[in-house]
């Protein structure tokens, strides 16, 4: 077994503090890297809180994971020694779902193994996550990480970067498309930046009239501030397609109103509470109401391409691990431009 050193809550009402663990050996087909980067995703607050359902405690959080491999297995073919690599919220799948082999593991009908607050495929060893200085992967779960990127300013693409990547690329978002973005965080940034880079014409909304300057140097063509009933209303009818990238309860239907016919309201922000929806906000154009998760692996290395492409990265702000406390608290009230990333060097 391999010692490492994390930072861990022991239940959902206490806060991290440091906790040593064991990863497993590496086997023939793992890969082992040393972790350099963490961003830290409200899910990971969420999940400490079992806000969406029963945690497995002691959690170590943490899903956008980065740094250098250390170590590779007898069978490794896709990495060696020294090269960059990341893991996001997926380690393992079934592998023969037919959603596993359209590869799309994100969706594996028999249950995946997340990163952490999971089992792995034996449905019985726990997962942990990347608040932590080492972890081991199987090659097929591990991305390739491009040296031409920001590696801290990397990490939050493992998660934040392909939950807006991957519905933008499913519902062929692109030139000609009026795209709306609502909510400005850390999902949110990232979703301006792909819309943009893909060519559709997009708007930022948001409850806070103070980002628009933010929005329009991320990208975006427009903003509407959805405080002002006026703004709202002459929206009506205007957006192809909606990401929602917002976690906290909000009225979907409003956003609703504002799409064309045929249009997509696309949730990513996962509220810890329903959402209602009115039948006629749909029935009356012909929208859809929709969700989509991560991407599988296959598509995640292709954002990963294209983000070195593109120079595309995420906006951070770097923070030490014992701050993570505080750094939650920000992340709660929105105080946040646009992504915490822990330095796992600061984990003693």
């Amino acid at each position: 077994m391999i010692p490492v050193k994390g930072y861990a809550a022991q239940s959902p009402t206490t806060d991290l503090a440091p906790w040593n663990f064991q990863r497993r050996d590496v086997g023939p087909h793992d890969v082992q890297f040393d972790i350099q980067f963490c961003g830290v995703c409200h899910s990971d607050l969420h999940q400490i809180k079992n806000d969406w359902f029963p945690g497995i405690f002691p959690m170590v959080p943490g899903h956008e994971i980065v740094g250098k491999v250390v170590k590779v297995g007898s069978a490794v073919k896709k990495f060696k020694v020294g090269d960059l690599a990341g893991t996001g919220c997926l380690v393992d799948s079934c592998r023969h779902c037919d959603n596993c082999k359209d590869d799309l593991e994100q969706y594996c009908t028999n249950g995946g193994s997340y990163t952490y607050n999971s089992t792995e495929q034996d449905h019985k060893t726990p997962t942990y996550g990347g608040y932590s200085n080492s972890i081991v992967v199987h090659e097929d779960f591990v991305l390739h990480i491009s040296e031409k990127l920001d590696l801290a300013a990397t990490a939050p693409l493992l998660c934040a970067g392909i939950t807006t990547y991957s519905p933008l690329r499913h519902w062929k978002i692109g030139k000609g498309h009026k795209v709306a973005i609502v909510g400005l965080g850390g999902l949110g940034h990232m979703g301006v930046k792909f819309a943009a880079a893909f060519g559709a014409e997009v708007t930022v909304m948001s409850t806070s009239p103070s980002k628009e300057k933010d929005a329009k140097k991320l990208g975006a063509h427009h903003f509407l501030v959805t405080k002002d009933p006026e703004q709202v209303k002459a929206a009506a009818n205007s957006f192809d397609f909606i990401l929602d990238t917002v976690s906290a309860e909000h009225d979907v239907n409003m956003y609703m109103s504002m799409l064309k016919r045929d249009g997509t309201h696309c949730i990513v922000g996962l509220p810890s509470t329903a959402i209602p929806i009115q039948p006629f906000t749909v029935v009356g154009g012909r929208k859809s109401f929709a969700g989509s998760s991560i991407g599988g692996l296959k598509e995640t290395q292709e954002m990963l391409d294209y983000c070195a492409e593109h120079n595309i990265v995420s906006d951070i702000e770097m923070i030490d691990i014992r701050d993570i406390t505080k750094s939650f608290a920000r992340m709660e009230k929105g105080d946040v431009r646009y992504r915490f990333v822990i330095d796992i060097a600061t984990i003693k």
